[in-house]
């Protein structure tokens, strides 16, 4: 029986589809791919090499079940993660879409899905079952055996495709769906060539296109001072593509060329692998080879790099197929040490997780292909026709995914998801635009769904998707660029892992320091052509390579252009520095005031009660505290840097050392006479002044032996500024004060600072009267939230290209608001009473010290009982 066919295309179109169709006449014939195998009544009808779902709305799906079969045979072995995995994901978005009370009401989605066997050209003929539906079957002329008219089964009306995987699959595909105007949302193909709307303009994608990758590729080579990097691609329009858009990014931005271009044939001959690696040691020097291949080939690559014993010679980087996956390097974990990969931005969708792990075979009859998954899954064999050959157990049907069996979610299920769910809201839009408060489907989206107002509500979509992340698409059907970069690493337990080591959304950020090696050396591995030249040489480049050269003795006559990096400081016009010293200046004309002030009325009873010593002490630091400021700014020598360590914590140590002291004090009065009427030991001026010089003589114990195991000196750090234009580079020019010295300098006073807090509080609930306790409490308090707010500004900018200036004025300004504090609360006070309120600074009636202690142990007892 032979029947025509009449395509619904425009004549310019129609010879293409006519021959197209006579070139697969077979994949249509009856039986080839649509005859209905027993099922479950419950079940959907299945058919014997795809899955059908009945709805309303029917999605096609192209998923690679199988990888590509050897010469002659289409398909080969199961892909239990690339393929089920990835099915399943769709099958459950859209249970979950149907189960939605929200999105497409009273509209059931079903699904067609079949398998592209990792093959483009068995993919094309695989796709000619979504355009069934969509060309006219003349069967005026045929006629049966018998002389009947022939009985044609209606084809289901595919309304949009989800799928490929493999780019190259998805542009076979893509060019003919967009005849019939059905618009594709693919999950994984990644090729740049579909970014061209001319050419596909039905085709969209829920994954950023490699034009991106390649310039995040582009992007960790720069980073990683590379220069010289080799490039492989699987054949074909991933790979191709792939490696087009790096190289053509090396030519715009300069600075990296390309040592060598090699291409992996779609059918490989033996022994095509050693020849690549062969290849590659040709430019031994670049090290760094750029891949965008298959993870099959990426396996194969592996395994020849081991089998020609140059384990450890490659810095590999590859790309988003190879990302975090497990096969390519199982058994192979020594070569790929060190490989940098990278992934779009994804995450584990959790239910997708309970979903998958409560699959059986009772439960999941829908899926033709999860009896050879489960026989795969948990290598065993199911009954006499079983799929595995070889004398396996026999699977009882009882076990359970996860637990007789490893399981990890397969790294694009959020993006089957995300396309399943992105076609449902289209079509919802569509829905609410066409059928609006009419339930179910319209007649006017009933009878048939145009292709291009559909694929318009596609391209306008904006949600969440499965992950959290939002989905939308640019005017070209494309995803926006994030990627999460991976570094495959073996720990000290030997256990080989991917760790993410930074991340891609439209700027690198690199983690280097979290980055590991095989070798062990913290220094990062070198992929140059040439090193620089020594002094007294000179560059001879080599013709069409700028990056490689070599080094020539300069002749008689001849010179080198030496141009020096400009050293730079703080200097005292800076904005920067402007701030600190003024408020520096401030500081050293209060306190000298109150210094005076104190000296000139030093016998009056404000002064001798406030401890005239400990005041002095005190002072002597708030004034130390001011002054460090023209020290940290000042041009640094070995003079200037043996200062700074000597005052830049002795000011507050001063000031914490005499404060601590006289809370102490204050504590120890008060829990005495709590005891007794006598007085404690150690409180009178003198065993206060010993007992604070102690506490500072730690300070510069620590400094003096700072001084003998690491001498002052200055250096310039030209690290710290540097730049990708050696033009724009400077150097800075500081003292050898690392950021750990600066804590073990500070550290000393902020532990009295803290100690002083704590007896503060001890005391706040004395007389209110009595002495200094409560300023001495708020003033540490202030100083400590200051103090808090310093640690994060400071070792938070410690990689930003302005670290001196901003530390340099936060230690600065933080020193000066902390001996205002001091000043402030503990003097200002006391000097406004000596000149505006007189009448107030005369002494009372002296008492005996028995009689004093009474009234103190009085109010004690007062204050107690108030509590």
């Amino acid at each position: 029986m032979e029947r025509q066919w009449k395509p619904r295309s425009s004549p310019q179109s129609r010879s293409f589809i006519l021959l197209f169709v006579a070139i697969s006449y077979t994949a249509l014939l009856p039986g080839a791919s649509s005859q209905r195998v027993p099922t479950d009544p419950q079940a959907a009808p299945e058919y014997a090499h795809s899955i059908r779902l009945d709805g309303d709305i029917i999605l096609g799906g192209l998923f690679p079940i199988h990888s590509r079969g050897d010469r002659g045979t289409p398909c080969g072995e199961l892909k239990k993660e690339k393929g089920i995995h990835r099915l399943e994901a769709m099958m459950f978005a859209i249970d979950l879409i149907n189960k939605d009370p929200e999105l497409l009401p009273n509209i059931t989605l079903g699904a067609r899905i079949l398998d592209t066997c990792s093959r483009d050209t068995y993919a094309l003929e695989q796709s000619l079952t979504f355009v069934q539906a969509l060309i006219e079957r003349d069967g005026s002329d045929v006629r049966c055996a018998n002389g009947d008219p022939p009985i044609f089964t209606k084809p289901d009306k595919i309304v949009g495709v989800i799928g490929a995987a493999s780019s190259s699959v998805s542009i076979m595909v893509a060019n003919i769906l967009r005849l019939f105007k059905i618009p594709q949302i693919s999950y994984a193909s990644t090729a740049p060539e579909l970014s061209d709307n001319t050419r596909y303009d039905f085709f969209s994608r829920v994954v950023p296109p490699d034009s991106y990758q390649a310039q995040t590729m582009m992007d960790i080579v720069t980073a990683m001072e590379w220069n010289y990097v080799s490039t492989l691609a699987s054949e074909g329009n991933y790979g191709e593509s792939g490696v087009e858009a790096f190289i053509q990014i090396s030519r715009e931005t300069g600075g990296v060329c390309i040592a060598q271009s090699l291409k992996i044939p779609r059918e490989p001959r033996p022994g095509e692998f050693d020849k690549i690696i062969r290849r590659l040691l040709e430019t031994s020097n670049a090290r760094a080879v750029i891949m965008f291949a298959n993870e099959d080939d990426i396996r194969r690559v592996l395994d020849a790099a081991k089998r020609n014993n140059q384990t450890g010679h490659f810095l590999w980087v590859g790309s988003d197929s190879w990302g975090s996956k497990i096969s390519p390097v199982i058994g192979q974990e020594k070569v790929a040490e060190g490989a940098i990969t990278i992934l779009p931005k994804r995450a584990s969708v959790d239910a997708f997780d309970r979903y998958f792990r409560s699959r059986s075979l009772s439960n999941n009859r829908r899926n033709v292909w999860f009896a050879e998954f489960w026989e795969e899954n948990f290598n065993c064999k199911l009954g006499m026709h079983g799929k595995r050959p070889g004398s396996l157990k026999k699977c009882t049907g009882l076990e359970k995914v996860g637990r007789d069996s490893s399981y990890e979610q397969e790294g694009k299920v959020q993006f089957v998801m995300d396309a399943v769910y992105a076609m449902a809201h289209a079509l919802h839009r569509m829905h609410r635009e066409f059928c609006f408060g009419y339930p179910g489907l319209c007649p006017r989206m009933a009878n048939s769904i145009d292709g291009k107002e559909l694929l318009s509500h596609i391209r306008a979509v904006n949600f969440n998707g499965s992950a959290g992340t939002p989905v939308v698409f640019n005017e070209n059907g494309d995803a926006p660029g994030r990627y999460d970069i991976f570094q495959y690493q073996i720990t000290n337990r030997s256990i080989a892992e991917y760790r993410v080591i930074g991340s891609w959304t439209n700027k690198l950020h690199l983690k280097v320091e979290a980055m590991r090696w095989r070798t062990g050396d913290p220094t990062l591995p070198s992929s140059v052509c040439s090193v620089p030249c020594r002094a007294g040489e000179r560059k001879k480049v080599v013709k069409g390579v700028p990056c490689c050269w070599h080094c020539e003795r300069c002749d008689g006559y001849h010179f080198q252009l030496v141009i020096p990096i400009p050293i730079i400081k703080l200097e005292w016009h800076s904005p920067w520095a402007v701030v600190p010293v003024f408020l520096s200046m401030l500081g050293i004309i209060a306190t000298s005031f109150v210094i005076v002030t104190f000296v000139r009325y030093n016998d009056t009873p404000i002064v001798r009660a406030s401890d005239r010593e400990m005041s002095y002490v005190l002072l002597t630091g708030i004034f130390l505290c001011y002054a460090i400021t023209f020290l940290m700014i000042s041009t640094p020598d070995v003079g200037v840097c043996s200062f700074r360590r000597i005052f830049l914590g002795l000011g507050m140590c001063f000031s914490y050392a005499a404060l601590l002291t006289k809370t102490n004090r204050i504590h120890r009065i008060f829990e005495q006479g709590k005891k007794s009427v006598t007085a404690p030991r150690f409180i009178s001026p003198a065993s206060q002044l010993v007992i604070t010089f102690s506490l500072i003589s730690v300070q510069l114990l620590g400094v003096f032996v700072w001084f003998a195991t690491d001498p002052p000196h200055t250096v310039v750090d030209f690290g710290e500024q540097r730049t990708q234009d050696p033009m724009l580079a400077r150097g800075v020019l500081k003292c050898d004060i690392s950021d750990l010295s600066l804590i073990c300098s500070l550290g000393y006073s902020i532990l009295l600072m803290v100690t002083c807090t704590v007896y503060a509080i001890k005391t706040r609930g004395v007389p209110e009267k009595f002495n200094e306790a409560k300023p001495i409490g708020f003033t540490m308090y202030t100083t400590c939230i200051i103090w808090l707010a310093f640690i994060p500004i400071f070792f938070g900018t410690s990689q930003s290209a302005e670290r001196m200036y901003i530390q340099t004025t936060t230690l600065t300004i933080s020193l000066s608001l902390s001996a205002s504090v001091s000043l402030g609360m503990l003097y200002m006070p006391k000097v406004y009473i000596i000149l505006f309120r007189p009448d107030q600074n005369v002494p009372k009636r002296k008492r005996s010290f028995k009689v004093r202690m009474d009234l103190i142990l009085c109010n004690i007892l007062n204050f107690t009982k108030q509590d």
